[in-house]
């Protein structure tokens, strides 16, 4: 018997706040300011990427899709190794993403994770490596993404006499 998927329903509100009296005019009569929220959370201020007329001190709807990805391979990490042994001590990741602008739109055509984790004790070392790839087939994002998701990690001991 095949049991059926487990259905997750997430929700959010995204508003335009960039109207500067005229609304969409023109190209150049607007902002791409925006807020996005959800109850209970904090509004995250959005708008386009600079390169599209968009306000650089906010966040655009690419860094905020980078970093679900890298969140989403954090989480799953910590996870597989939080049950596998390996004591993770720190862990930071300054991922990439490349995106494709062409006469039809635009479209990523790769991002990369560059996790650089810190374990506990030398003997973690290998495994805490190779639970990146359990790690990635089961992040729900890079699931859902019809481009490649690669990952540079970096292991590191733990320096002695650290807490």
């Amino acid at each position: 018997m095949i049991t059926p998927p487990k259905l997750h329903t997430y929700t959010a509100q995204v508003v335009w706040t960039g109207n500067t009296g005229t609304g969409t005019s023109s190209y150049r009569a607007y902002e791409r300011a925006n807020e996005v929220s959800a109850d209970g959370r904090p509004t995250i201020p959005g708008s386009s990427d600079p390169a599209f007329r968009g306000d650089p001190a906010r966040w655009n709807p690419e860094q905020l899709l980078l970093a679900s990805i890298a969140q989403c391979h954090l989480l799953w990490y910590l996870h597989f190794c939080s049950v596998n042994g390996v004591v993770v001590t720190s862990y930071t990741d300054e991922p990439v993403a490349t995106m494709a602008e062409t006469a039809e739109g635009g479209h990523f055509t790769e991002a990369v994770l560059r996790p650089r984790i810190e374990v506990a004790e030398a003997s973690m070392t290998e495994l805490a490596l190779a639970l990146h790839t359990d790690a990635h087939k089961s992040c729900f994002i890079a699931n859902s993404v019809n481009f490649p998701v690669r990952h540079e990690p970096v292991v590191t001991v733990r320096s002695a006499g650290l807490s």
